[in-house]
């Protein structure tokens, strides 16, 4: 992917949002969220986002996936002391390269074009696929399981939500923490 250990991961990423014709400030470029999900292997395993807001009514943000790279299956679930805050809804529209994101229902084709995470493949479950390139979007609805990867080129994906809430996302991997720098 970036080629080994000596390879500055964030200077790649940060190039790949400069890259995609989208104006950000340099308190955005300085804010972007490198996820590893306490997994610690982030080129495999990650997402790279910068959150423009997140309050109370919506959220909006952009992600960059390098080549590859995968965001682990998760959920989000009803919220709140008895679940009267519904979990997130959610629309992926990719801005540049192609994104496979994985759904819940029935398997759609015989072989899927992600690579499964070595060594993490069961906690993959969900193979219902729909490729995005650049201009096409998707919505997921509340609780709905999910995961996505970029293809060969890597992707920039903006993502339009009701409030994100990272702490009440479960995924489906137990070993996955949500964890920010």
């Amino acid at each position: 992917m970036t080629g080994g250990k000596n390879v500055d991961y964030k200077a790649i990423v940060k190039q790949a949002f400069l890259d995609s014709n989208i104006h950000f400030t340099e308190a955005e470029l300085e804010s972007i969220d490198y996820a590893d999900f306490g997994l610690d292997q982030i080129e495999t395993e990650g997402l790279n986002l910068i959150v423009y807001v997140n309050n109370d009514t919506y959220c909006a943000k952009e992600m960059v996936l390098l080549p590859g790279q995968t965001c682990p299956e998760h959920r989000h679930p009803r919220r709140g002391a008895d679940g009267e805050i519904a979990g997130k809804r959610e629309t992926f529209r990719c801005r540049k390269g192609k994104v496979y994101l994985y759904v819940e229902g029935e398997p759609n084709v015989a072989q899927i074009e992600s690579k499964l995470p070595h060594g993490h493949e069961a906690y993959y479950t969900v193979m219902h696929e729909i490729e995005l390139g650049p201009g096409e979007q998707y919505t997921i609805e509340p609780d709905t399981l999910h995961w996505f990867q970029a293809g060969e080129a890597g992707a920039v994906i903006s993502e339009f939500s009701t409030p994100s809430d990272d702490p009440s996302d479960i995924f489906t991997n137990p070993n996955i923490k949500r964890v920010t720098e």
